[in-house]
């Protein structure tokens, strides 16, 4: 079975916030690699921060099992750094080169991190991997290779306002903040970098083109969770867990004699989620997945399943400050529960700093009451803003989320379990109270 190149492209914070998925933004790049592949409508990540994120991904285990429950730059590692999909895939014959933004090491004991998570190339660049992907494109190896390529877009901080290329008085920001010409501005800056990460992409996407090794190469897009506003980046609503996931290019797979293709501009409208890649990179590479892996192959889509979840689960950790929470969703219920009830306010610290950030700060954000269950309808409440946890008529429902989640909890071995999860000694971890993620940050003894 021949072995397809991959090339596994990550952003920054951008959550579903590309033009594919019917925003006004302008990302002709992405728009064109949906158009020729297939975009996943109801894509979630694992753990809308920064690192667990990338971590679940990268070795289709939750973050409480990989270890990976903060930020690496903060002190969080994986546990094993020999789960990293980039080692399944180099046992398998592949050439392995990483470039940009990885997020999910830092140098320790004298290694970098490209070399803890066992890559056999660095490409440099640390926050922008274009020109690392494009230079090694133009020389690619005679064996099947895989990629990595990171951008720290749509990251905090904007460009100035005047030097973007959208007016902000015609911009609307994303539901549920309020429309107000901070919140406008904040938008229009944030629709800046994703224009320059569209660029960036299609940079990419060109040098594979010329390469001549486009049509034998999975490219697989996605970011890493929602964006850096309020209730989005590190909330359990579907605008901090929905993220874009597009993939083009050959899915050779043993169950079908022919070569089913991730293209044609399919749209597939069941829940996914981000540890669904690693299990179809092994379907699609031809390798023996590994025993821990949680999710399931995406390939049942390109012969006409409609789903192949009922159920999908998330949590948050630490993030800059600890707010441990859990969900589980399904395509009609969103059910979270949170596991700090002495703070039962909003942990402020874990949203990054902005315009819409101060227009809710400025109207009593932090003393808004933060409920310990939540239950939303996601087909009649799709923003997540009428909590029926205490209406008797969903009583049955939330008995029955309740039940899902505390299952999943015990079958994965879930810390929380025993009571707060504690950080390694030696991270930095931002105080609860705290208003900023920059502010009171302690080192853990």
């Amino acid at each position: 079975m021949t072995k397809p190149n991959i090339i596994y492209i990550n952003s920054h914070d951008t959550g579903r916030y590309i033009q594919p998925y019917g925003h006004a933004i302008h990302t002709p790049n992405l728009q064109k690699l949906a158009e020729e592949g297939v975009l996943f409508r109801n894509n979630f990540c694992i753990n809308p921060t920064c690192s667990p994120s990338r971590a679940a991904l990268l070795t289709g285990s939750y973050p409480h099992e990989n270890g990976m429950l903060g930020l690496a730059h903060r002190g969080f590692l994986l546990n094993d750094y020999s789960q990293h999909l980039v080692c399944a895939l180099k046992s398998a014959g592949y050439t392995t080169a990483q470039t940009g933004t990885q997020h999910v090491a830092v140098d320790t004991d004298g290694k970098e991190p490209w070399e803890i998570c066992g890559f056999d190339q660095h490409l440099g660049k640390k926050h922008c991997g274009r020109s690392g992907a494009i230079e090694f494109l133009s020389n690619p190896p005679d064996q099947p290779f895989y990629l990595e390529v990171g951008f720290g877009n749509t990251h905090r901080g904007f460009p100035k306002l005047e030097d973007c290329p959208d007016d902000a008085r015609y911009c609307l920001p994303p539901a549920p903040l309020p429309d107000t010409p901070e919140t406008r501005q904040d938008m229009t800056r944030y629709k800046a970098t994703a224009r320059v990460l569209d660029q960036k992409i299609g940079d990419v996407l060109d040098a594979l083109e010329r390469s001549g090794e486009a049509e034998n190469t999975l490219v697989i897009c996605t970011t890493d969770h929602g964006i850096a506003f309020p209730r989005m980046k590190c909330n359990l609503q579907d605008a901090g867990i929905g993220v874009l996931l597009i993939i083009r290019g050959p899915a050779f797979t043993k169950a079908s004699a022919g070569k089913p293709c991730f293209s044609g501009g399919k749209v597939v409208d069941g829940m996914t989620s981000h540890l669904d890649i690693f299990p179809t990179i092994c379907e699609v590479a031809g390798i023996e997945p590994p025993p821990w892996l949680r999710g399931a192959s995406l390939t049942p889509f390109l012969e006409g399943a409609e789903a192949i979840h009922d159920e999908l689960f998330f949590e948050v950790n630490y993030h800059a400050g600890y707010e441990p929470m859990r969900a589980v969703r399904t395509n009609r219920w969103k059910y979270i529960r949170r596991f700090d009830e002495k703070w039962p306010r909003p942990v402020l610290c874990n949203c990054d700093n902005g315009e819409s950030k101060t227009v809710w700060m400025d109207h009593g954000w932090a003393d808004q009451p933060v409920p310990r269950e939540e239950l939303y309808d996601l087909c009649f409440d799709p923003n997540e803003m009428r909590d029926l946890a205490n209406d008797p008529a969903h009583a049955e429902t939330l008995r029955d989320m309740r039940d899902r989640l505390a299952r999943w909890m015990k079958e994965t071995n879930d810390p929380l379990l025993n009571g707060p999860v504690p950080a390694p000694r030696g991270a930095k971890v931002t105080d609860t109270d705290s208003p900023s993620p920059n502010e009171r940050i302690r080192t853990l003894e």
